[in-house]
């Protein structure tokens, strides 16, 4: 290329370059304009991570970690609490289903004989938003604070867990699979409904053969999801890894923390690797 060609590009106009930098200056603009007023609100002051009287407490922090304890038996204890973190998850996301299944059944307009014709009756469409409001109600409220009340009710354990992982992902479930059900095609499931189909029929024949595999693949990511927030909600009492790390902190003993920690890394790595083959197997 001559240096009069290079020259030239050089002197070439913003608007030629690219045609909408203008646009994309303002939208960067109105972002941080949106963004500053919350991280006042926030009180965000990264910059005191780096003080030194913040330095001297994250160093002590850090190197009671060292070394990790690796004695037999309570490596033992950590390798039940693991299993029973791992049992929390899933019996919490089994119980899920439960809820999630009859709930989208009822709330999905595809599976409704009153939809064909494009408008619900009164009835079925009141139904359909009690059963929606459910699950804004369900998934509106975070595990934690499900957990918090069921060890209240049942007491401290692995229940507490079970029952608020249930609650919280029946919601969530229930209402993605409502949406994953509704923005397929709709002929097969409409075709059947019109020939006296039921709605389990319909399910089975007409909208799971297409959603199949995107309805499991959300659900592998769910227990996933599930694991990770039952080891969470054993800080509030319910059992599993985050229980006994909320007993180790207490009495200030880094080095049980941190095998804890190591065990709590590995699992999620496991379930990570679990979840992704059994995408590729439904993929």
């Amino acid at each position: 290329m001559s240096t009069s060609s290079v020259r030239a590009i050089g002197r070439v106009s913003p608007t030629e370059r690219d045609p909408a930098w203008l646009s994309r200056l303002f939208w960067a603009c109105a972002g941080l304009a949106v963004l500053a007023p919350a991280l006042v609100a926030t009180e965000f002051k990264p910059w005191l991570l780096f003080e030194p009287d913040s330095l001297r407490v994250s160093g002590q922090f850090v190197a009671d970690f060292f070394p990790p304890k690796i004695e037999p038996a309570f490596l033992a204890l950590v390798a039940r609490e693991t299993w029973r973190t791992v049992a929390i998850a899933t019996a919490g996301l089994a119980l899920g289903l439960l809820i999630a299944i009859p709930l989208t059944l009822l709330s999905t307009s595809v599976l409704s004989v009153s939809s064909i014709t494009g408008r619900m009756k009164t009835g079925p469409l009141v139904v359909r938003q009690i059963m929606r409001a459910i699950l804004i109600v369900l998934r509106s409220v975070p595990e934690l604070v499900w957990a918090l009340v069921f060890v209240r009710v049942v007491g401290l354990g692995p229940t507490a867990g079970v029952l608020a992982i249930a609650l919280t992902y029946g919601g969530m479930l229930g209402k993605v699979y409502s949406e994953i059900l509704e923005s397929d095609d709709r002929h097969a499931a409409q075709s059947l409904l019109r020939n006296g189909a039921g709605r389990l029929a319909t399910l089975f024949y007409g909208a799971l053969p297409q959603s199949a595999a995107e309805l499991t693949s959300y659900s592998v990511y769910r227990w996933e999801c599930a694991i990770r927030s039952s080891a969470v909600l054993g800080f509030v009492g319910a059992g599993g890894l985050g229980q006994q790390m909320d007993n180790s902190m207490k009495m200030f003993n880094g080095s049980e923390v941190a095998t804890i920690l190591m065990a709590f890394i590995v699992l999620v790595a496991i379930s990570d690797w679990v979840s992704a083959r059994l995408r590729r197997v439904i993929g």
